[in-house]
């Protein structure tokens, strides 16, 4: 799931049956979050009746425009990274077009055994309805995760959520970690812009650790709050909120783009898109035209991000090539927490 760029998902009646659409929604997210391209394939026979994934999945909040019917998607198998089977056995059957004299013989069937990996989370290898085995299950691109699609889906999402970053070699994160401290220790003004990144990596208390530090050391500390950063209107708001930061802190970004400009540090905290200086310097991108958080301007940035791939837009972000630019890359729960551990040995 990590080295996907291309996912298709393929509910089928097993999830209904294991009340497993909030998951798959859910995982979904999470994938989106990443700047996966998060598909959806509908076979028209899935489920009891006509429309009922559609059902299922609208009522768990997928968006109607990421539901694709078979003739439409089947084209797109063959190029996808992953497809995530949930529940679904006589729909994705190649022997419907392999093995003649089947019940399911020529049946139209959605070509997920195209994909270059498939995941199955069903509840058994037993054929389906049809009474016939599916080949794809014993495919050498096919990972079988065998039991109630709900748990298997569950416990997919909380491994995504575990932190396995490319890190950076010892020297060069020691070094890191040294230049970010040192322009923290030094600094009268930081702002802060948390992302979605510290919402994965529930760093949200370790970094007001850390700013409560910078103020007993005379910093004057605020955040700046992107509108759509995070998975709704308000979602950093809230998790600062829980980590006990005063309401007044939290800048609108019309509001601390104004102050970066005569801001020390912009740390930057599991952000991306929000502060990608393409938005206002490239044309044809996702975001081009996108305001943005004004980091870029701040006298020096420290970027504690899990790796330096593009957000959910896809583009890249030339502020991790900023020369005024730190990267702590990694969980950022544990890149925040060493600052705050090197910070404390260092005298006011």
């Amino acid at each position: 799931m990590r080295g996907a760029e291309k996912i298709i998902i393929v509910p089928g009646y097993g999830m209904a049956l294991a009340k497993a659409q909030q998951e798959v929604a859910a995982l979904a997210q999470e994938l989106t979050a990443m700047g996966k391209d998060v598909k959806y394939a509908i076979h028209p026979v899935a489920g009891r009746m006509p429309g009922h994934m559609n059902v299922l999945l609208a009522e768990a909040g997928i968006d109607y425009d990421m539901l694709v019917e078979m003739d439409d998607i089947n084209p797109d198998f063959h190029a996808t990274d992953l497809v995530i089977v949930v529940g679904a056995c006589d729909v994705v059957n190649p022997a419907a077009i392999k093995v003649e004299g089947t019940p399911i013989s020529g049946m139209p069937i959605l070509m997920a055994h195209q994909a270059k990996k498939v995941i199955c989370c069903n509840f058994d290898r037993k054929p389906g309805y049809s009474g016939v085995d599916n080949t794809l299950y014993d495919q050498k691109n096919t990972i079988f995760l065998e039991g109630n699609a709900k748990k298997t889906i569950q416990q997919l999402q909380q491994s995504l959520a575990v932190a396995i970053p490319v890190p950076q070699s010892p020297t060069a994160a020691s070094a890191a970690t040294t230049e970010a401290v040192a322009a923290l220790a030094a600094a009268k003004s930081v702002v802060i812009v948390p992302g979605y990144g510290m919402a994965l990596a529930k760093a949200q208390f370790r970094l007001v650790a850390l700013a409560a530090l910078l103020e007993q050391r005379g910093a004057s500390v605020k955040y700046a709050i992107h509108p759509v950063a995070g998975r709704m209107p308000g979602h950093m708001n809230v998790l600062l909120a829980e980590a006990d930061v005063d309401y007044e802190n939290l800048l609108e970004m019309d509001e601390v783009n104004l102050l970066f400009a005569e801001t020390d540090v912009a740390m930057v905290i599991g952000a991306c898109d929000v502060v990608n200086p393409a938005a206002i310097e490239s044309e044809g991108t996702p975001i081009s035209g996108m305001p943005i958080l004004l980091a870029q301007d701040a006298r020096h940035v420290i970027v504690c991000n899990f790796d330096t791939n593009p957000g959910y837009s896809g583009v890249p972000n030339p502020l991790y090539d900023n020369s005024k630019t730190i990267l702590l890359l990694g969980d950022a729960r544990e890149t925040t927490g060493n600052l705050v551990e090197t910070l404390q040995n260092i005298s006011v």
